[in-house]
């Protein structure tokens, strides 16, 4: 038997059950609800700030990581002290006495030091006085000044170090040097960015001829707005670029080789050339000349981009302090040109030799100058050892139309050889020669080869390579005693 009291505690018990149950609703009246797995996803913010600081930690990481980059490669420059030793081997284009650091490269301090008075450098430095066994760089050092230039670093006694593609070089211009364990050539293309530990770079790489600059522009210029873009965006940016074929040899590549120039404190070379000046309005061309480009014409592509790249070697130079040298080639002619490339010596000595007609474009007046390769060659080495910035015209100031030079042609090869004329071609200038007193007075130099004395070298190896014939192969001795 349940006593009074546990009857009373059942019967409570029973009723707040009851009550607990009648308070609780009815679960067969509710609908079923499936399980959601995005129901426990966190809402969105709705705040931008905490948006921002949450989900884009990484673009604030890299942003800050450019500003560190650019921040500490200027910090030289605002801090003059620390660049105590002065290289008495580089004094400075306008006569000051500015501070360098160890690396050799001259840090330009805010004080007056602008283009004019670094183009009015005074002072030279005998070709042969520097010192010897240096490293040496030649991108594009398989073509054909490339090669001829090797040949004179090797010859005098430096390590060099060959980077080409071999769009237009070919390993048969460097074969002799095989087996030197002072030469290297790397297959290597300069749109690429490549570390190496060099003393001075030689950056010759770019499609030089019309046939091959106007066969792939794109390759030869990078729009100038990708240049803002790499400062601003450098991370991230270039591979997506690189990805769409936007940026190629001229721009990119020379940028590579600035970069390169910068890191190991190396003195780098800019071949630049006559196209600069466009079809002048100025005659003869000095170096202060803007020149006067069509930017939306079929050679554009090759005006343009080595404008850039004078643009950017000179911006790494006042703004880095890199130290570096400026050519501007003018039409050159030797041995190892390639034969079908479209210039216009290459042109003539291969047809004169094919028994072909010589081709003239348009009336056949429109004149040009003709430096022999070993002439171009010294100009590079005495500009690279001297202590100028330039830039500096590097050309043969003779004057020929090209009825004149076929007439050269036709006394050389084949008096019968006859002449074809042809509509001209587009963007054509009339008229080319350089002013080369800058380089007479401060690099001592001018060419020595008349193209009488110089063609038949060409010739010759024009002949070996076209029709195989042994004796008369000028491919290899470029020089005059």
């Amino acid at each position: 038997m349940i006593s009074s009291d546990n009857q009373s505690l059942v019967h409570r018990t029973h009723t707040t059950q009851s009550h607990q149950q009648d308070e609780q609703p009815d679960q067969s009246s509710q609908p079923t609800i499936d399980f959601d797995p995005q129901s426990n996803c966190r809402p969105p913010h709705t705040n931008p700030i905490r948006y921002l600081l949450r989900e884009q930690r990484l673009l604030f990481v890299l942003i800050g990581i450019a500003i560190a980059t650019l921040f500490f490669s200027s910090f030289p420059l605002s801090n003059p002290e620390l660049a105590t030793t002065h290289d008495p081997g580089f004094e400075s284009e306008s006569g000051l006495d500015l501070p360098a650091n160890p690396t050799r490269r001259v840090l330009y301090e805010a004080r007056g030091v602008g283009f004019g008075s670094v183009m009015s450098a005074g002072g030279k430095v005998p070709l042969g006085l520097k010192k010897k066994n240096q490293r040496i760089v030649v991108t594009g050092g398989a073509g054909f000044v490339g090669s001829h230039l090797v040949d004179r670093l090797m010859a005098r006694g430096d390590s060099v170090i060959v980077l080409d593609n071999f769009f237009t070089g070919r390993k048969e211009n460097l074969v002799h040097h095989f087996g030197n364990p002072k030469f290297e050539l790397i297959r290597h293309d300069v749109v690429e960015p490549i570390l190496l530990e060099v003393d001075q770079i030689y950056h010759l790489a770019c499609p030089a001829s019309p046939v091959h600059y106007k066969f792939n522009p794109v390759k030869t210029i990078i729009s100038f707005l990708l240049f803002s873009m790499i400062f601003l965006f450098w991370v991230g940016v270039l591979d997506l670029l690189c990805e769409l074929g936007v940026h190629k040899t001229n721009v990119v590549g020379t940028l590579n080789m600035l970069g390169l120039a910068k890191r190991v404190g190396a003195r780098f070379l800019l071949t630049s050339t006559s196209e600069v000046y466009g079809d002048p309005l100025q005659h003869p061309q000095v170096e202060s000349y803007w020149g006067n480009v069509n930017p939306i014409g079929v050679r554009s592509c090759y005006d343009e981009g080595k404008r850039t790249a004078e643009t950017l070697t000179m911006d790494y130079h006042r703004g880095l302090g890199i130290e570096v040298r400026i050519a501007r080639i003018f039409n050159t002619y030797g041995p190892r040109m390639c034969i079908d490339d479209g210039r216009v010596v290459s042109n003539f000595v291969a047809q004169a030799l094919r028994k072909e007609p010589l081709t003239v474009y348009g009336d056949g007046k429109q004149t040009r100058s003709f430096q022999y390769v070993s002439d171009l060659v010294e100009g590079l080495m005495r500009l690279m050892e001297g202590n100028h910035v330039g830039p500096f015209n590097l050309g043969n100031p003779g004057e020929f139309t090209m009825l004149e030079l076929a007439q050269v042609v036709q006394d050389t090869i084949d008096p019968n050889a006859k002449i074809e004329f042809r509509p001209n071609t587009e963007d054509d200038p009339h008229k080319r020669k350089p002013d080369i007193s800058k380089a007479k007075e401060l690099l001592g130099w001018e060419p020595n080869v008349s193209l009488r004395k110089g063609l038949p070298l060409m010739v010759a190896d024009f002949r070996h390579r076209i029709f195989g014939d042994p004796k008369d192969n000028g491919g290899g001795s470029t020089t005059f005693a």
